[in-house]
């Protein structure tokens, strides 16, 4: 019994470790604010346009989201989504 006991345990612990990460709690009065990005409309996603898209959104996190890129569908009201062109230039931006 014991010898059965040992590899499911170890299986379990396993599986755990594999198990994803739960996002950030949004923060209460925290949330993303995407019109005020006109301004970032074709330029090129680098370190300073996502530090200024995070500014100018009030956003708690970015996602940078190209041509072929895959979403999860959840909503976070603090999350800003930055949607590029296949050149890596930013074509627009929404909350969620």
């Amino acid at each position: 019994m014991i010898r059965l006991a040992i590899p499911a345990a170890a299986a379990l612990l396993t599986l755990g470790a594999c198990a994803p990460k739960a996002p950030p709690e949004p923060i209460p009065g925290v949330e993303c604010n995407a019109s005020k990005l006109g301004g970032l409309v074709g330029k090129t996603r680098s370190p300073e346009t996502e530090a200024e898209a995070l500014r100018l959104s009030r956003a708690r996190t970015s996602r940078w989201l190209g041509p072929d890129s895959a979403a999860t569908m959840d909503f976070r009201p603090d999350r800003l989504n930055v949607i590029l062109d296949a050149e890596g230039k930013i074509i627009s931006a929404r909350c969620g």
